[in-house]
């Protein structure tokens, strides 16, 4: 049984094929009826945010097999995560009523390794390489950078690794960039030396990082056509979700697997008529590419929004459909989610509607200050829960993380359970990371990255100028680190030193032997027994070691259920399965907590209830985009991702002062605000507001509301089609709406009065002009730092 639109729809196996066609178009909309049906070489599915696309795909694959125009395995269907990536083979599986064996439904990653895995050896690497994450990544260049001193011509580890990110992601490798290199430029020479030896040692440690999956496998298809052919030929019908968020690579990828073979690369097994022209080749495979450029917000990871409003022109005799229908939300907010995105050009013009009727106004709401407006959001998330709505539904955005410290303390203090999404991951915690090493280690004994890690940890006795000494005979031999090991009683390191490294490197390579038959819940607990591994954590005096004792713990509740999951897997999957797994795949949907993440992690979620906070300039848009081409405009696409992520209740917030680094200043609103219609946002300036609790303002809020208000509605904001000096004016006008204390002089011992703390003495006066703050001992209220210039305050 399945679903769409809310229609639920099963398709037996013995269904005939007009009965099968009907139940699968049962429930879909004229546009993704002709979606799932259409025939030909290149199909572009424009899907607006909750319009049903995983129905349209799945339906789509589930069509193409029951017709049996196509075998499950010459079905190549790329989502961006493994958790899409599940659900959409769940969701074909249930469509066609039996097992899709043979059909690869992974992320570009994933389907990249299991290529990698097969012909790596092509080039020099084998099967076993270990796959770098992005602190791997960093720890290997910080090395690289140190023993280079290139941080003397002002390289620093961060700008190597994102730079080499972003060559990758071009398909750029070290002898394309050296040939257009400036040699004069002592930066551009040493960064290159440190990018040909970041990419010797990956070689020589048998590892690709992430970007090298996506370019090494295009490298593979466009060195060898031979081994193109094998999967052009494999693979019929290729389909893509969230197309306009590839990047160079991803796109690249795609371009290899649509060509036809090259003749000269075509095997005697390949004149079945299934796949034969009229002329004999092999023709292209069909492609399928769904997705929105109004949510291409991921340029800053290499994401190209070319690749989707270019693919008309990329691949001619393109169908283009656009679905225009949403099911998740109410019509106001998609009103608004209309208003805001039509200021962008460059778009393919659709207007989101529903029938699920108007709905509920939005909720605006202008505080003091981030925590006053960490405090209604906190108070709206008490009263929507006791409406019956449940905290798992309910989710809080912003744009930079930093803005999660006053919502955690207001949330805190509000007893509401809450969690940060995107924060420390449970595959990047350091216990996890360790043990992780030494299965690493056991896997790929050329690896010294996951070798360093674990020397010591149990400590040992391996220390740094241990570790150097086996390092330099490693160099000097031309051997691996592993192997230096091997040979340790050659370095006359003493009895003790060498008796330790003896006992772990049997050990791996004890393990190592048995990898290949050993279930990995097996291998790892025998691994825990023989390293003590949590036995030091629990003789720790440290009261988080017995948290991160608990943590290791599960990670062989995880390893096994991944046996559970795969049968016949062994260490090598395990570690693939692991290295793949990204942050939406870790969100668990039953934690019964709300939800705290930047509007980039709330991409491809929902949720009954959306807070979007700090709407304002300098943060939505951030302050960052101005310079960048594009910027605002990407910042605009990444406001609407945070609006449609709601289904009924959407409320926007922001303040009139922000504390950003320690530094207070005067926050204005948004540009977007103004894009929405006015007559879709209910404004309110304080936690009190009869319209949402009921009842009678305290004094104190109706007084901040006189000397606070806006005057019931956002003034107008600047539009992306306005000159600069309008938006000055408009800046002008939003701070002389904003009380202002002139030049009021505050001293230390000062008597105050606040119109919500009450009484006070200040006790400190730091800063100069209108950013001086007075910190400022309430007699009631506590301690508070104010800046003086809007403050609602009076001196006694």
């Amino acid at each position: 049984m399945t679903s769409v639109s809310g229609v639920p729809v099963t398709v037996p196996a013995s269904a005939g094929p007009g009965d099968t066609r009907d139940r699968l178009l049962e429930g879909l909309n004229p546009q993704q009826r002709e979606a799932v049906e259409y025939r030909g070489p290149a199909l572009l599915i424009v899907a607006g945010a909750g319009s049903g696309k995983t129905s349209v795909l799945t339906r789509r694959i589930a069509s193409l097999l029951a017709s049996r125009e196509a075998w499950p395995s010459q079905i190549l269907a790329i989502t961006f995560t493994n958790k899409a990536a599940n659900e959409m083979r769940e969701r074909v599986e249930a469509l066609v009523g039996q097992k899709a064996e043979g059909m690869w439904i992974s992320t570009f990653h994933s389907a990249c390794v299991r290529i990698l895995r097969r012909e790596a050896e092509h080039f020099g690497f084998t099967r076993n390489f270990t796959i770098y994450d992005s602190a791997d990544s960093r720890a290997l260049i910080k090395r690289i950078v140190k023993d280079l001193d290139a941080d003397a011509v002002g390289l620093t580890v961060s700008a190597v690794a994102n730079k080499i990110s972003k060559l990758k992601n071009e398909l750029s490798d070290v002898e394309s960039y050296a040939r257009q290199a400036n040699f004069n430029d002592p930066n551009e020479v040493m960064f290159l030396e440190c990018f040909r030896q970041y990419t010797r040692e990956l070689q020589r440690a048998n590892a690709f990082d992430f970007d090298d999956l996506l370019a090494q496998t295009v490298y593979l298809f466009r060195a060898f056509p031979g081994v193109a052919a094998i999967y052009q030929r494999r693979f019929r019908h290729i389909l893509v979700d969230e197309y306009q968020d590839t990047n160079h690579a991803q796109y690249s990828l795609i371009r290899e697997l649509t060509r036809s073979p090259e003749p000269e690369a075509l095997g005697p097994g390949d004149t079945n008529v299934r796949i034969l022209d009229d002329r004999g080749s092999v023709p292209p495979a069909s492609l399928t590419v769904v997705g929105d450029s109004d949510q291409s917000i991921y340029a800053f990871r290499g994401a190209d929004i070319r690749n989707i409003v270019e693919f008309e022109r990329d691949f001619p005799n393109t169908k283009v459909i656009l679905l225009e229908q949403n099911y998740r939300s109410t019509q106001n907010i998609l009103d608004a989610a209309n208003s805001v995105i039509s200021n962008n050009f460059d778009r393919k013009d659709k207007k989101l509607f529903t029938t699920i009727g108007a709905g509920e106004k939005i909720v605006g709401y202008t505080g003091y200050s981030g925590h006053d407006e960490a405090q209604f959001v906190a108070d709206e998330i008490n009263a929507l829960h006791k409406s019956g709505i449940a905290y798992k539904d309910m989710a809080v955005f912003y744009r930079t993380n930093s803005q999660t410290r006053a919502l955690e303390e207001i949330f805190i203090r509000s007893a509401l359970p809450y969690r940060i999404v995107g924060g420390t991951k449970f595959y990047e915690r350091a216990e996890i990371k360790d043990v992780m090493a030494y299965l690493v280690c056991i896997a790929n004994p050329a690896d010294p990255l996951a070798l360093r890690r674990i020397m010591n940890v149990p400590k040992r006795g391996i220390g740094p100028a241990t570790e150097a000494a086996l390092q330099a005979h490693a160099d000097r031999d031309e051997v691996s680190l592993r192997e230096s090991m091997r040979s340790v009683e050659l370095l006359g390191l003493g009895p003790k030193v060498t008796g330790a490294i003896r006992e772990l490197v049997d050990l791996l390579d004890e393990l190592t032997g048995i990898q290949e038959k050993t279930m990995v819940p097996n291998l790892l607990q025998t691994l825990l027994e023989r390293t003590k591994y949590i036995d030091a954590l629990r003789a720790s005096r440290d009261p988080q070691d017995e948290a991160r004792a608990e943590n290791v713990e599960e990670l062989l509740a995880v390893a096994k259920e991944f046996q559970r999951n795969n049968p016949g897997g062994r260490l090598l999957d395990f570690l693939t399965e692991v290295a793949l797994v990204a942050a939406a795949d870790e969100l668990d949907d039953s934690s019964g907590t709300v939800s705290l993440m930047t509007l980039h992690t709330a991409k491809g979620l929902e949720y009954e209830a959306v807070f979007i906070t700090g709407v304002e300039e300098d943060l939505l848009p951030h302050r960052m985009s101005a310079g960048e081409p594009g910027g605002p405009a990407e910042e605009r696409r990444l406001f609407y991702v945070g609006i449609t992520r709601a289904r009924k209740r959407l409320y926007l917030s922001l303040a009139m002062t922000r504390s950003m680094f320690g530094d207070v200043s005067v926050a204005m609103p948004s540009r977007y605000l103004q894009e929405i219609p006015p007559e879709l946002i209910d404004w309110r300036q304080s936690p009190g507001d009869a319209t949402s609790r009921g009842g009678t303002q305290p004094r104190a809020l109706n007084a901040r509301r006189e000397k606070f208000s806006y005057g019931g509605s956002l003034p107008p904001g600047p539009s992306a089609t306005r000159p600069a000096i309008r938006q000055h004016e408009w800046a002008n006008k939003v701070t002389n709406q904003v009380r202002d204390n002139g030049d009021l002089t505050l001293e230390k011992g000062d008597r105050i009065r606040h119109v919500d703390f009450g009484d006070g003495r200040v006790v400190d006066v730091t800063g100069a002009g209108t950013k001086r703050i007075a910190e400022v001992q309430f007699d009631t209220a506590g301690r508070k730092r104010l800046l003086i210039k809007i403050a609602p305050i009076e001196k006694l």
